[in-house]
């Protein structure tokens, strides 16, 4: 029987991550009700920060071998540029690895230069990651398909080996530098136009300013947000709504970055519904109360009356409901809950439903057919290359308007920042406009 010292080093990063996991499991399933609440709060992200570590060492090796060890055999490693190159390779891969912890320990109303660094560093590592493993891919295929037949020279086949890391190093280069322009632009404002069955003709050309995934914390500070305010008062909403996942951190450490959300001043209201990462925080009691007191309204599975400003007699429902990931981390009190948050909402009125994930919008249809427009967000439309692929194929919707059945839609927004890199490839931060049409 195999030894643990005796496994290859990835098959030991493995099996760590494994273990990680495990306590993750074990902790949230027996520890969560011992544990004081900032105890455990930071300790499920010390977990997890640890869980992305030990995944991340399997891609790290791979990354060392391809792109320093393949050329320590060659005549370049005499060269004097290889030894500055070897520390640039391990500083990035350190800074890759350590944007998990920023959340621990670099939190405040700015991002600190270290976690911007970090954080493009991990979206590097990630496209260099996926070039590496293409190539390599191209190149197997091309040895199976070629065959066997003529064995090529030794300077050829270092020549080749050499090429792929410069290769994927060289595309990776560039696509960070794009990814880093893009995400620096602001948010680019969508209007959009949905017909919402039952809408009183009053209330024909509402405009709902829809936000989501802001994230404020490592990467995203409160420079950001008051910009993407001064946009949202541009547009003069009557309601403004944020779809969940406004922050990763906790109210208190970064609660002066948050204070722009008391310029939004949209007559029927601002309101708010939790997503994922307010959850990863745990603190979720704390940032209702910070919500309240800059005028937000949380919708903790609950709905209110929005009334028409020509006549009283009309209305529709807006409802909101917890993000779907309360009832895995086995958060007290919060978790979707539909038919509460729908109580008091007929079929008679027109309903617009707030759910952060796309597939919490899913199952509301599936319950609640007559629900006439969700608004989500989540997906980040994917962020960048080449996590788009597996956004797009885990989310029921990725991006933008979708038509379901006969007058129910469901829009999903890219969201109006990111998580955490800094880098957007394939998607665009955006503000929603949506106007609402009476039919």
């Amino acid at each position: 029987m195999i030894s643990f010292k005796q496994l290859p080093l990835e098959a030991k990063a493995a099996v760590a991550a494994g273990v990680v996991f495990f306590s993750m499991m074990l902790s949230r399933s027996y520890l969560a009700e011992q544990l004081e609440l900032r105890t455990r709060r930071w300790f499920l992200r010390l977990q997890m920060a640890l869980f992305a570590n030990a995944l991340m060492l399997i891609g790290s090796l791979h990354v060392w071998r391809s792109t320093v060890t393949t050329f320590s055999r060659s005549s370049a490693a005499s060269s004097f540029c290889f030894m500055p190159w070897k520390i640039a390779v391990f500083m990035f891969l350190a800074l890759a690895h350590s944007s998990f912890f920023t959340l621990l320990f670099l939190v405040a109303e700015e991002p600190y230069f270290f976690s911007l660094a970090a954080y493009t560093c991990l979206g590097a590592y990630i496209l260099l990651i996926f070039f590496l493993f293409t190539l390599g891919s191209v190149e197997q295929a091309y040895k199976f398909l070629a065959g066997r037949g003529t064995k090529a020279g030794t300077g050829n086949k270092n020549s080749r080996t050499a090429m792929k890391p410069v290769l994927a190093v060289m595309l990776t280069v560039v696509l960070t530098v794009v990814g880093l322009l893009n995400a620096s632009q602001p948010p680019t404002v969508n209007s959009v136009e949905v017909p919402v069955h039952k809408l009183p003709s009053t209330m024909n050309n509402l405009k709902v300013v829809l936000l989501s995934d802001i994230h404020l914390g490592p990467t995203v500070g409160k420079t950001k947000l008051a910009m993407i305010v001064r946009m949202v008062k541009a547009l003069k909403p009557d309601i403004t709504v944020i779809v969940g996942d406004l922050t990763d951190s906790e109210a208190e450490i970064i609660q002066p970055a948050v204070e722009p959300l008391g310029e939004l001043n949209s007559p029927l209201g601002t309101y708010f519904v939790t997503g994922n990462h307010e959850y990863y925080t745990s603190d979720v009691s704390n940032w209702f109360e910070l919500l309240k007191s800059f005028n937000i309204r949380p919708l903790h599975n609950e709905n209110v009356k929005i009334v028409s400003p020509k006549s009283t007699d009309d209305w529709f429902c807006l409802a909101g409901v917890d993000d779907i990931e309360a009832d895995a981390l086995r958060y007290l009190g919060h978790g979707m809950d539909l038919k509460k948050a729908l109580r008091g909402c007929s079929s008679e009125h027109a309903i617009v439903l707030l759910a952060h994930q796309p597939i919490a919008a899913k199952w509301a249809l599936q319950e609640r057919p007559d629900i006439n427009l969700i608004l989500s967000g989540h997906t980040h439309g994917g962020q960048m290359f080449p996590l788009n692929a597996g956004a797009y194929f885990l989310n029921p919707f990725f991006v933008g308007l979708y038509k379901v059945g006969q007058n129910t839609f469901v829009y999903v927004s890219p969201g109006t920042m990111y998580f955490g890199i800094p880098i957007r490839l394939g998607s665009r931060a955006e503000i929603t406009e949506i106007i609402l049409r009476s039919p």
